[in-house]
């Protein structure tokens, strides 16, 4: 019997994508997957970050930031403050890596880019959603500047998304929600282009090993469930 009831195990949730949501940001998208909703702006600055300045680089950057709101979960969690934690980062990090990767950052010298990525309420996969709003995000400014002529040339270079896939009760699952995520016993986050190019996979054994042969399914499977979902993205930008 399969340990998902409702959903096929490499079927993916519900998704639902809002472009411009808010009027301020350069770029900005609203995404529902599921029961996981997460918005994410785009802002740029006319500067970039310690680490480019006064080298002659002709490249701009990307910065991502990402936070849960008190209440995106069942319990209300508090606000991180003054710093954000260890899985915040870890989050975070993940985002900026997958978003430049999708960016030609050349189009934007000599400023950076800030995606900041907010759970509204979570249901698990809230990373990969946060790599998808981002996307979409900067999909969304890329559309505006292209139309307005402030930009000659699209500056997305791929097109990117995440999928989590996981061993629960002895079964492969993709896109797992809270309720699946607690119990697998390997949980993987893939991220990758719509043409099947990994750009990233992070996470493993959850208390248990995994031999080589069942992790290699399991990164199959999040890139063909990738490759499904950035397509339906596709349909749902433009």
């Amino acid at each position: 019997m399969s340990a998902r009831t409702g959903r096929a195990p490499d079927a993916l949730r519900a998704l639902i994508i809002r472009r411009g949501v808010n009027r301020h940001a350069e770029g900005s998208a609203l995404v529902e997957w599921g029961d996981t909703h997460v918005l994410a702006t785009v802002s740029i600055e006319a500067r970039l970050p310690p680490h480019l300045r006064g080298k002659g680089s002709r490249s701009g950057w990307l910065n991502a930031e990402y936070a849960m709101l008190p209440r995106a979960t069942a319990l209300r969690k508090p606000r991180e403050r003054p710093s954000v934690g260890g899985r915040t980062q870890e989050i975070q990090r993940l985002i900026g890596r997958a978003l430049r990767a999708s960016v030609d950052l050349h189009a934007f010298a000599n400023r950076t880019l800030t995606v900041d990525v907010d759970v509204l309420q979570a249901d698990g996969g809230t990373r990969c959603a946060g790599v998808l709003a981002g996307y979409a995000a900067l999909f969304d400014l890329a559309d505006a500047a292209v139309f307005a002529g402030t930009l000659t040339e699209w500056p997305l270079r791929h097109e990117v998304a995440a999928v989590s896939v996981g061993l629960v009760d002895g079964e492969v699952l993709v896109d797992l929600d809270y309720a699946e995520d607690v119990r697998a016993a390997v949980d993987l986050n893939v991220v990758a282009t719509a043409t099947g190019d990994v750009i990233e996979v992070q996470g493993g054994g959850e208390g248990e090993i995994v031999d080589a042969e069942r992790y290699v399914q399991l990164v199959a499977v999040g890139i063909s469930a990738v490759e499904r979902l950035a397509l339906q993205v596709r349909g749902m930008l433009r």
